[in-house]
């Protein structure tokens, strides 16, 4: 499953997505609604780590294919959006074969 760079962007994209979503619609309304800001403590180092991998596979994926620096932007800039992960996957489906083998 994760054999080659772009599974495992997309792996990592899917992943980063969801702690993004988790962070923001479960933790940070504990922490304001619920006056507990433990999970955000821990969703959000959670979330810290798989972003900054999510950068590093993104930067091995766009060397290995020869992705120009407008799709790795675009792509950036999609995992700042929550359910911006559901974006980059149709981003990455549409992509020439060339840009993914």
């Amino acid at each position: 499953m994760l054999n080659n760079a772009f599974s495992r962007f997309r792996f990592v994209s899917f992943i980063e997505g969801l702690s993004y979503l988790i962070l923001v619609f479960i933790a940070m309304p504990i922490k304001y609604i619920g006056e507990n800001p433990y999970p955000v403590k821990i969703v959000g180092m959670t979330h810290g780590v798989l972003f900054i991998l999510f950068m590093l596979v993104l930067f091995l994926a766009k060397s290995r294919y020869k992705w120009n620096t407008g799709l790795t932007f675009q792509l950036f800039v999609y995992s700042l959006i929550p359910f911006g992960f559901i974006i980059i996957e149709r981003v990455l489906k549409n992509l020439p074969k060339d840009k993914k083998e």
